[in-house]
């Protein structure tokens, strides 16, 4: 095969990768514990002065908006999508490029109560993904769990399950984060200090259903993201 053909055949392998790079917003989403990025069972310090080993971070999004400069709007058809520290392709989530300079990016932290109340659904929604609690008290929003010598516990574990539908603890939090997108990708973080640094382990450590503590915990969770 000649030089050339060699070159064409590159071309026509590489232009749909380019292609649908510059048909997609990319968000992602970076773990960080005070500034630097999250590592599971790493020994870390809290404001509160707890040492805490974290093993699991997961929660939904739902609800997302693209606010451009020019004060349009755009809405993406995306099913709730899934955060899992544990698995990085799950960090990342492409949205169509409308070709705009974006000024926010606002979304739910969480799952709506029609959602809710549908009962347990498939792909990210699916029940094995272990972010469904049962049809009375629906997904689990936000779970953070793992270790602290703080926590009178068995095995010393923190169990932090933010969820609930119904009111008085309709426990979903609306975020809305100004933007700079470069490049086609939008860089949000979420730093769990900010989570643990109102939070004394030593008192509150297990919070597994909707109530009043999970609806605290969930206005704290909500300052964990911001742009970076």
């Amino acid at each position: 095969m000649s030089k050339l053909s060699n070159a064409l055949l590159f071309l026509l392998i590489s232009f749909p990768m380019l292609s649908q790079k510059n048909d997609s917003i990319v968000v992602n989403f970076k773990v960080n514990f005070d500034q630097f990025p999250l590592e599971f069972n790493k020994s870390y310090v809290s404001a509160q002065n707890d040492t805490i080993q974290i093993s699991s971070f997961k929660c939904y999004l739902s609800g997302i908006e693209i606010h451009y400069t020019d004060k349009t709007v755009f809405i993406p058809k995306t099913k709730p999508h899934l955060l899992d520290y544990a698995i990085p392709n799950s960090m990342q989530l492409a949205l169509p490029n409308q070709r705009k300079t974006i000024a926010k990016v606002c979304f739910n932290i969480g799952i709506d109560s029609v959602t809710n109340t549908s009962g347990a659904l498939d792909s990210d929604l699916d029940p094995i993904k272990g972010m469904y609690w049962a049809w009375q008290s629906g997904y689990i929003n936000l779970k953070i769990e793992g270790q602290s010598s703080s926590c009178q516990t068995r095995k010393n574990q923190f169990q932090f399950h933010l969820g609930g539908y119904q009111q008085p603890y309709y426990n979903l939090r609306r975020k809305e984060i100004n933007v700079k997108s470069q490049d086609n990708s939008i860089n949000i973080v979420i730093d769990l200090a900010v989570f643990f640094a109102e939070t004394n382990l030593s008192k509150t450590n297990a919070v597994m259903t909707p109530g009043n503590k999970a609806m605290e915990l969930a206005d704290i969770s909500a300052k964990m993201f911001f742009a970076e």
